[in-house]
């Protein structure tokens, strides 16, 4: 097997994990949280999503978090949008990129945006022209690209013509999400086979989760395609408010643990973002569903 030498971990807690929390989070703390996973080493982190606060009131106050943030020379800050509003939002916090996607599943897409799949579509694309015209990076997805808890199985041909419209609005890189946590590592290989000459030059991100116990291995499948950017969060946070049992996104303690026993470098410091973990399990007065989340009380390796 040939792994990639480097892998490349995108934090998604501060957004996808928060959002799925019922505690409302202090600006404060979730400004200090970023700011120990900015020190980890960690070269991307999506920091907030710009929606409406009466449907995800844990993104309230995505203005005033990336006001507050320090701003790490090296790490990219990213905001997920869901329309041309959030875009200008997200411009407007001076954020690196922005993160867009349309689903799979036409059901998910009416819950999650209030559009069906060709409005959702042309909804992307327009949003890809208003943030390079904002000079915004854009990362641009496939949600339910592995299954959805509403429709079950997605066509995976409907999954690539999506893929072959997100190539035409020239973004930067393009992602794959198993929103719901349905994806088998059989699955992942056969979409990537398919999936990866239609991207050509265009990095490829895999968003996964851990519903079904088989974030990592689906992790070690995109690995031996050669893919080499996962979205992960830290503690195993996360999981989509609009999706019924679509629990926690696969660990960035959990990832980072594999892949050093792999001797595949991350320039990411486990403790240090274990460190983070233990803080928000104090916030939430719970533990976290992270397996090595107790790092952060052992002393790193020199």
């Amino acid at each position: 097997m040939h792994f990639p030498a480097r892998v490349t971990l995108i934090e998604v807690g501060p957004r996808d994990g928060w959002q799925a929390e019922s505690i409302l989070i202090s600006t404060p703390d979730k400004i200090a949280l970023i700011d120990g996973l900015s020190a980890s080493g960690l070269r991307a982190i999506q920091v907030t999503s710009f929606v409406s606060p009466v449907r995800v009131p844990q993104m309230a106050d995505a203005e005033a978090v990336c006001a507050g943030i320090a701003r790490r020379p090296g790490v990219e800050y990213s905001g997920l949008a869901l329309n041309l509003r959030g875009v200008e939002r997200a411009a407007g916090a001076r954020l690196d990129k922005v993160d867009i996607s349309s689903s799979a599943s036409d059901t998910h897409s009416r819950r999650n945006t209030g559009m069906g799949l060709e409005d959702a579509a042309r909804e992307v694309h327009a949003m890809a022209a208003r943030a390079r015209a904002l000079g915004l990076r854009v990362r641009a997805g496939v949600q339910c690209a592995f299954g959805c808890a509403y429709e079950g199985g997605v066509d995976p041909q409907r999954v690539l013509n999506l893929l072959r419209g997100l190539v035409a609005c020239e973004v930067e890189e393009v992602l794959l999400a198993d929103s719901t946590g349905m994806a088998n590592p059989a699955q992942i290989s056969r979409m990537l086979e398919a999936a990866l000459p239609i991207l050509g030059e265009i990095p490829l991100v895999l968003h996964l989760h851990d519903t079904r116990g088989m974030g990592l291995a689906n992790v070690m499948a995109a690995l031996e395609q050669g893919v080499s950017r996962f979205d992960t969060a830290f503690g195993g946070l996360g999981g989509c408010p609009f999706i019924p049992g679509a629990s926690g996104n696969i660990a960035t303690e959990d990832t980072l643990h594999m892949l050093a026993e792999m001797q595949i470098a991350t320039g990411v410091r486990l403790a240090a973002v274990a460190a983070v973990s233990a803080r928000m399990a104090l916030l939430l007065g719970r533990a976290l569903p992270g397996k090595r989340n107790h790092l952060a009380l052992q002393p790193e390796a020199p």
